[in-house]
């Protein structure tokens, strides 16, 4: 198939799996067509089938504000018309699908059909903006296959906008052959040279993250125990969150890491993963630490109890409960066996429900059911 991709290209989880799933049908001998306003960060490696199409924005003292909508939408026509594409798959529905469906109407190509995937904070944040609204649920509506990362996001999805078409839930995945726990003892030794146990955060530090609750639990597990927190990621929050951790008289035991493409090396040097998010509609960081054997403490919201198993792989506990999560911190990293029963669950889960070859096939299925 000639399938054309757009998505976000930045450090979130929709480009990342939008890239990811790009890179895992072109190995299996697909034609991927790139398009967007960028190259997408995980897109480092030459491959054949890969192709990239930048939206090229125009810049005109009438326009205000960027017209990307409509860009985007001449570029996959352009794509579509000499590239011959059977997919044009949307990541992200505002204006990804939006644009997509025009570009459709301009061909009059009746071969050609749009994927929708709804990743999270566009239907729970941006759709619910009265002005997006109606064009939300449009292009949801016009889209030929819907899906949704998890069944929490479905069933919002369908509450919402009260839609009526089919939305398959396809979960995001990861390269269990490439997040898997290696050997990092030189790492552990410099982040804790005195054996203390390393937990890590890693995120877009935006207020539904709630970063500011993984320093509070770190700060009643570190009363505790010797241990360091990693912080991995940037946002608009770190600037508080520094601010605290230099009120708590944490500095010397928090390091702040700014963003990072190479992930696994510091999961793997990890003992214990905190997610205390206010909003999660999968929790894709989250399912990287588990395939590198890094038990997961989370938040009971969105799609995070459909991944994390509550005394298997980790703890789920209710959305500012900080109190019980630094004790459920402090259960995992005070038993070893539990520990290392826990890790192991968590490698086993993502090998075998979330892999890229099992997912990445189910997107194959869905792509060949429409045409």
């Amino acid at each position: 198939m000639k399938i054309g991709i757009t998505c976000y290209p930045t450090y979130g989880g929709s480009g990342v799996v939008a890239t990811e799933l790009g890179k895992a049908l072109a190995k299996r001998g697909h034609q991927i067509h790139f398009i967007s306003y960028a190259m997408p960060m995980r897109l480092n490696n030459f491959d054949a089938n890969i192709f990239y199409h930048e939206v090229e924005m125009a810049s005109y003292p009438l326009f205000e504000f960027p017209l990307y909508t409509p860009a985007l939408a001449s570029k996959m026509v352009e794509v579509c018309r000499f590239e011959h594409l059977d997919i044009l798959h949307a990541h992200y529905a505002i204006p990804h699908a939006t644009s997509a469906y025009l570009a459709k109407q301009v061909l009059g190509d009746s071969h050609l059909r749009i994927v929708t995937t709804l990743h999270g904070t566009d239907i729970t944040l941006v759709g619910l903006e009265p002005s997006f609204l109606p064009v939300m649920k449009f292009s949801i509506e016009q889209s030929d296959g819907v899906t949704a990362v998890s069944r929490f996001l479905k069933e919002k999805t369908i509450t919402n906008y009260n839609i009526k078409k089919s939305i398959d839930v396809i979960p995001n995945f990861v390269d269990t052959k490439v997040f898997k726990r290696r050997e990092t003892s030189n790492l552990r030794n410099a982040i804790a040279p005195a054996g203390e146990k390393i937990l890590i955060h890693i995120s877009n530090f935006r207020m539904v993250k709630r970063v500011a609750d993984v320093i509070k639990i770190f700060k009643l597990v570190h009363d505790k125990m010797p241990a360091k927190l990693l912080l991995a990621g940037d946002g608009p929050d770190r600037s508080a969150c520094e601010l605290l951790v230099r009120e708590l008289d944490l500095v010397r035991d928090v390091t702040f890491l700014g963003k990072q493409s190479e992930l696994v090396e510091i999961l793997s040097a990890s003992d214990l993963f905190l997610i205390p998010s206010q909003s999660e509609s999968f929790g894709l960081s989250a399912l990287e630490a588990m395939a590198c054997g890094v038990p997961v403490i989370s938040s009971s919201v969105g799609g995070l109890p459909e991944l994390v198993v509550h005394g298997e792989t980790g703890y789920i506990a209710e959305i500012g409960d900080v109190e019980r999560m630094a004790k459920y911190a402090l259960d995992i990293l005070g038993n070893d066996a539990k520990h290392r029963r826990f890790a192991e669950s968590g490698r086993s889960r993502a090998v075998e429900e979330f892999d890229t070859e099992k997912i990445v096939a189910i997107y194959e299925e869905h792509y060949q059911r429409l045409l």
